[in-house]
């Protein structure tokens, strides 16, 4: 799956298919459905952990923020919501990491 194809179905009611756990996440972190993104992310691996961290920046929980962005081990996000999420899934879309 490309970029594009995963912001298209972002207009859909469930996610598609096959996402990885990080994916689905960020999915439903770009639908504006917190709790599912967070419950979606709750593995240990390193993306999981990046989008753990974006959402804990989203819900304004800094520190927790900060320490998940230590295990993933990215620099702290920075700007708006929404451009980091769409970076995370292009970089774990080109990649095919989960």
């Amino acid at each position: 799956m490309d970029i594009e194809t995963f912001e298209a179905s972002l207009t859909r009611s469930e996610p598609p298919r096959g996402l990885t756990p990080a994916l689905c996440g960020v999915w439903h972190a770009l639908r504006g459905s917190w709790d599912a993104a967070h419950d979606a992310v709750q593995s240990d691996d390193p993306a999981c952990s990046w989008v753990h961290a974006a959402l804990h920046r989203e819900e304004g929980d800094l520190g927790n923020a900060g320490y998940w962005y230590r295990l993933a081990r990215r620099p702290i996000g920075r700007g708006e919501m929404a451009a980091e999420y769409r970076a995370i899934a292009a970089e774990l879309l080109e990649r095919g990491a989960d």
